[in-house]
């Protein structure tokens, strides 16, 4: 399993982990922590040395409920921060954004990877990712960011996942973008109930749509706060139990907040899966 972004291949032989940088003040889980460069430039430099193989970088929060940010302000906020990341750091930097006047720019200060929510809907999107050469990852949304919460409803989830990010791929192939610089996300906890959510790590299987690679980003989620009552900054434990399933149940990338300890599990994990896989 590998994913191709412009002269680089990611081996996805084993399961990586992105850590999450979020330069926003309202964020759901570290909203303003990072706001500052320097402090988001050390922050990354520790995920980096825990072990991150990429830095998904932030600048406009997607939690439900949450403002849209105008995009001047998200440029401001990630553009001169992959600008100086890329010019300390060879690591692959993933931007997080729905916008593509703000993919364009991140690309060209550097970043490697598109993580959009959208899956690439937008005007212009699927040509900025062309242009540039980059990968990107689709991910499954039902509704919109602000109201996606709203009494989600699916008749399969499942399939009706599946189903998506595959027109959603072949999108990207008919675009002319190689499907090999394409991974895909189910998109838990957006415009997901809790059986949702659960139902689509226990069948992750059956939604890898043309072979290509799954991205699990369930760090931290407020799932955690409807199966086990916790708020936010008790979730680790949950998050690390679900990222272990989710690199079992076949992911390749594991998008998280606690880089250290999911780091340490995904290889647990990983370890004992290749080792069953040859028997």
């Amino acid at each position: 399993m590998q994913l191709r972004t412009r002269d680089r291949l990611l081996d996805l032989s084993e399961p990586l982990v992105m850590g999450i940088l979020n330069l926003t003040p309202d964020s759901f889980s570290d909203g303003g922590r990072f706001a500052a460069r320097d402090a988001a430039l050390r922050h990354a430099e520790t995920m980096i040395g825990e072990g991150a193989a990429i830095i998904d970088v932030g600048g406009e929060s997607t939690r439900p409920g949450a403002t849209p940010v105008p995009v001047d302000e998200e440029l401001a906020r990630v553009v001169p921060l992959i600008e100086s990341l890329r010019g300390s750091s060879d690591v692959l930097i993933s931007i997080d954004t729905l916008k593509p006047e703000v993919m364009d720019a991140a690309c060209t200060a550097g970043a490697d990877l598109i993580n959009d929510v959208l899956a690439l809907q937008a005007p212009g999107a699927l040509s900025v990712a062309r242009r540039h050469r980059v990968a990107v990852c689709l991910m499954h949304m039902q509704g919109q960011p602000r109201t996606m919460q709203a009494a989600p409803h699916y008749d399969d989830v499942v399939a009706e996942v599946g189903a998506f990010l595959e027109q959603r791929l072949q999108a990207c192939i008919a675009a002319g973008m190689p499907a090999e610089c394409v991974a895909l996300d189910p998109g838990f906890g957006f415009g997901k109930s809790l059986q949702h959510n659960l139902q689509l790590l226990a069948d992750l299987p059956q939604i890898r749509a043309g072979g290509r690679p799954i991205l699990a980003g369930l760090s931290r989620k407020s799932m955690f706060q409807k199966l086990l009552g916790l708020p936010v900054e008790q979730r680790l434990h949950a998050s690390i139990a679900a990222a272990t399933l989710a690199v079992w149940q076949g992911a390749s990338i594991i998008r998280a907040h606690d880089v250290r300890a999911t780091v340490e599990a995904v290889r647990v994990a990983a370890a004992v899966s290749q080792s069953k896989r040859k028997q």
